[in-house]
C-alpha cells in the first residue's frame, strides 16, 4: 500500500470557500505531501500558483455539485481549469439522465470532459453522486465512465443526500477492475473510516479533513510502537 499521504485530495469547496482558505489548504498540501488540492474553478489560478514547484497536484471540479448543465458547458469549464493549471478534473454526471436510462446523453456528456481534458494531459474522475443512485445505476455509471475513457470512478460530491460507503466503494471497485481507478469522497472524517475506504478499494480519498486524518494516523502509529 502507498503511503497514507498519497491518497488525499485535499479539499474545500464550499460557497463561501475564502482566498486565505485555499492557501492555508495549499500550505497544507505541501506539508503533508498530498497528491492533490481539490478546489472550485475560480480558485484553480490561486492553488497552481501557491503550489508551483511543488509536487502537489491541482484538481478542480466541473458541473459542480449537481451535474446538470449541458455538456457544452463542461467542457468549456474543463478547458478553463486545465488552461489555468488544473491536472485533474473531477466531473459531476448528469444524474438525470442516468435515472432515466439515457446512457447515450449520460456516455456523450462523459466525453465531452475527458476530449477537453485530454488537450492538457489531464486525467478525468467521474462523481457518481452514489446517494442518489441504486446498485444498478452504480454499475451502469461505472461502465459509462470507463467507456468514455475517464481514468477514475468517484462516489459523492459531498453536497447530496449523503457521502461515500464502503459498500459503494467495494461495488464500484469490483465494477471498473483495472480499467479505472476509484476515487472515495464525501463524509470521510477520520482515520477508521479513511482505512475502510482503502480497504473496500479506494484508490483516492476526497476530504477536508485530511490533516485530521493524518494525525490520527501517526498518533496510531505511535501507539503501536511503543
Amino acid at each position: 500500500m502507498k503511503e497514507l499521504n498519497q491518497y488525499f485530495d485535499h479539499t474545500c469547496l464550499k460557497a463561501d470557500a475564502s482566498t486565505a482558505e485555499i492557501k492555508k489548504l495549499c500550505a497544507e498540501a505541501k506539508e503533508y505531501g498530498f497528491y492533490s488540492v481539490c478546489v472550485n474553478g475560480c480558485y484553480v489560478p490561486l492553488a497552481a500558483k501557491e503550489l508551483a514547484g511543488s509536487a502537489v497536484k491541482v484538481a478542480a471540479v466541473v458541473g459542480f455539485p449537481l451535474g446538470a448543465m449541458s455538456s457544452e458547458a463542461k467542457a468549456f469549464e474543463t478547458n478553463d481549469c486545465c488552461a489555468n493549471g488544473a491536472a485533474e478534473i473531477d466531473m459531476v454526471i448528469n444524474v438525470g439522465a442516468l435515472k432515466e436510462e439515457r446512457y447515450e446523453d449520460v456516455l456523450d456528456d462523459i466525453c465531452s470532459v475527458v476530449a477537453s481534458a485530454d488537450e492538457y494531459n489531464a486525467i478525468v474522475k467521474v462523481i457518481l453522486e452514489t446517494c442518489l443512485l441504486t446498485d444498478e445505476e452504480i454499475v451502469k455509471a461505472c461502465e459509462l465512465a470507463v467507456s468514455a475513457g475517464a481514468e477514475f470512478v468517484k462516489t459523492s460530491t459531498g453536497f447530496s443526500t449523503g457521502g461515500a460507503e464502503t459498500r459503494h466503494v467495494a461495488l464500484m471497485r469490483k465494477t471498473v477492475g483495472n480499467l479505472a481507478q476509484v476515487k472515495a469522497s464525501g463524509g470521510i472524517r477520520d482515520y477508521q473510516t479513511c482505512l475502510e475506504m482503502i480497504e473496500a478499494g479506494a484508490d483516492r480519498i476526497g476530504a477536508s479533513a485530511s490533516v485530521q486524518i493524518m494525525s490520527e494516523y501517526r498518533s496510531s502509529q505511535y501507539q503501536s510502537e511503543r
